[in-house]
């Protein structure tokens, strides 16, 4: 049988219990004692004391590791200190190459009005001019140690690190538009803005080529995308471009301790480089080289064109844009590493859903109109002048150019090794080892004056410096007057 006690005697027990916590008596000083516990008589009792809470719990290490958390506070302090040291090296890296004065041409502009910088930029060894250059032999040139500086590797900024970096007239208005802020605490973009493309860069649709740039003069962003664009493009296209648009967690900019930027950040979007669906020249190192050292620097792209292009990425050979713009969220921004991507916060994108709308809208991104070209490709000759006439024909003669760089659009959709190796001893270079570069990409040239610096890394700051590595590199001998009527052409283009 169950026995049930009653109610009353069980309250009675509770009370008896709580009321047997010895008190305990403030010390002189108003505390309490916490060294020694004291007896019901107040005096100390011989009981060890308490132990100490415990110190805070650390988790993790300074690298990335263990799990997601690093000192984020330590961090910012020791790269900020690093920063001062690391941009002046690499501004000494670039004043010894290049001659870095503003001199626009007084007649090349870009789409928008930005004059084109002219003139070659890359400073010769000492002693040297371009046509002794041209003279010898790539054999010769290595064993005399005289190949340009600025032919050789462009280093990311802090190659030993790498990463996102933005010009700083991006990331004001991205700022000042959004609320987003692009900057990194431990480095400045390096390049300076004269020898980078016009911001913000027009915009040409394939769709409605009647409307010209319908970029209205903005940077387009989530803030004005819907009103600018609502009109023009259907609600598929729209999304594909409200994706684009949308930042998502990346290596330096995201929620987690490590990161780059001085508050957690929502990440960057696909238009944070490819500014207006061009380009701002934002850097970055490739993800998917190693070791650190031979990461190549990374050159912002065009996406003008795209519809033309089957080959993306300057080595990867992606075969579609859907291809490229899946592999870009997923691997380029966390540099190839897909435990980090999931621990600062992987977003995959949905074939169907989403990567096919941002595939969609990049293929109605159109080239800048040429007004002196025909449906060929090629000059009209009632428009064109004497020299980009003149420049036309080394273009497909004596120059090589059309080797790779074939019309309508002045790309072959292949992939080639210049093997500029040929010409120097491997060298570290502020971190990056100076060594082949293997096969490349060829770039589309149509637009080609809207996009400095040149080359996959930009280590080419003008067309001048690009028609004179191309003249060295493929032994050409072309005159002085031969790549001024080339790089007329060009900028035709």
């Amino acid at each position: 049988m169950i026995r049930r006690v009653h109610p009353a005697l069980w309250l009675t027990v509770w009370l008896l219990s709580c009321g047997t916590e010895p008190e305990r008596r403030p010390d002189a000083n108003g505390g309490f004692p916490t060294g020694t516990q004291q007896r019901l008589d107040g005096g100390p009792s011989d009981a060890p004391p308490h132990p100490p809470p415990p110190p805070p719990a650390k988790c993790g290490d300074m690298n990335g590791g263990g799990d997601q958390h690093v000192d984020f506070p330590a961090l910012m302090m020791a790269k900020t200190a690093e920063k001062d040291g690391t941009m002046a090296r690499q501004r000494a890296l670039l004043d010894a190459r290049y001659d870095l004065a503003d001199r626009p041409s007084v007649d090349v502009t870009m789409s928008r009005g930005k004059p084109v910088q002219q003139g070659v930029r890359v400073k010769l060894p000492a002693g040297q001019t371009w046509e002794g250059l041209a003279d010898m032999t790539p054999e010769q040139i290595r064993a005399a140690d005289t190949f340009p500086a600025g032919f050789l590797p462009l280093p990311h900024p802090k190659q030993a690190e790498g990463g996102m970096l933005f010009p700083r007239f991006h990331i004001e208005e991205i700022l000042r538009q959004t609320g987003r802020n692009l900057a990194r605490f431990d480095l400045d973009f390096d390049l300076p803005d004269p020898f980078l493309p016009e911001f913000p860069p027009a915009i040409f649709l394939t769709t409605r080529p009647d409307l010209g740039d319908v970029s209205q003069g903005q940077v387009v962003t989530t803030d004005n995308f819907f009103e600018l664009f609502k009109c023009i493009l259907n609600p598929k296209q729209l999304d594909g471009l409200r994706l684009l648009l949308t930042p998502f967690a990346q290596q330096q900019f995201n929620f987690t301790d490590d990161r780059r930027s001085d508050r957690p950040s929502q990440g960057v979007a696909c238009f944070d480089c490819h500014v207006n669906g061009h380009t701002n020249a934002g850097t970055h190192l490739v993800g998917d080289i190693r070791p650190q050292e031979v990461r190549h620097r990374i050159d912002t792209p065009s996406l003008r064109g795209t519809n033309i292009e089957q080959l993306f990425g300057s080595q990867r050979a992606l075969m579609s844009v859907e291809d490229f713009t899946e592999f870009e969220q997923r691997a380029a921004y966390f540099d190839g590493d897909p435990v980090l991507a999931t621990k600062k916060g992987l977003n995959p994108l949905d074939r169907g859903a989403q990567v096919q709308g941002m595939a969609e809208m990049q293929r109605i991104l159109g080239l800048p109109p040429a007004p002196k070209l025909g449906l060929n490709g090629k000059l009209d000759p009632s428009k064109a002048t004497a020299a980009e006439t003149r420049g036309q024909e080394l273009f497909f003669g004596k120059a090589q150019c059309s080797t790779c760089h074939t019309p309508p659009y002045y790309i072959d959709q292949l992939m080639h090794d210049l093997h500029v190796e040929r010409f120097y001893e491997p060298r570290l270079i502020n971190g990056i080892l100076a060594t082949a570069d293997g096969p490349i990409k060829t770039m589309l040239l149509r637009g080609i004056k809207d996009s400095p610096p040149y080359l996959h890394d930009g280590r080419l700051l003008t067309l001048e410096d690009t028609v004179e590595f191309f003249n060295l590199v493929l032994q050409t001998k072309l005159s002085a007057q031969e790549k001024a009527d080339l790089v007329a052409f060009l900028s035709a283009l």
